[in-house]
């Protein structure tokens, strides 16, 4: 095998290597975005566990009442380390995609911010308020 052949396929397996793992990221963030649970409304939580609790330990409505304090700060702080994870995951993907950038030929790089669109596009439906 001549040196320029075997310089090229290494710098093929190298890029498909690259846009797997992008590809794979991509589609690992919108997996975990499917199955994570939904701490925006922390009311709703907190009803979960609410009820779980009663369900499992027997509490009393006194008791009950005792704990919501406790289950709405735990709900706060969920919500706080949702967003602050959000935030990192969206840190690491936009530093990712800068450095990568410049490994891409110009047709990768319309399909990179393409992909980035639609990414933002559902991020924004998914924060968007339901209507009633």
């Amino acid at each position: 095998m001549s040196v320029p052949l075997r310089g090229k396929l290494i710098g093929g397996f190298l890029l498909v290597f690259v846009a797997g793992g992008v590809a794979g990221s991509f589609l690992g963030v919108l997996e975990a975005r499917h199955h994570q649970l939904d701490f925006s409304q922390h009311g709703s939580l907190v009803e979960k566990v609410r009820d779980r609790m009663q369900s499992r330990l027997d509490l009393t409505p006194e008791q009950l009442k005792e704990t919501d304090p406790i289950l709405d700060h735990a709900a706060r702080q969920l919500e706080e380390i949702r967003a602050e994870t959000g935030k990192r995951l969206r840190e690491v993907f936009t530093e990712t995609d800068r450095q990568l950038t410049p490994h891409l030929t110009d047709a990768q790089r319309r399909k990179m911010e393409e992909l980035e669109a639609q990414r933002k596009a559902a991020a924004a439906a998914a924060t968007k308020p339901e209507s009633d």
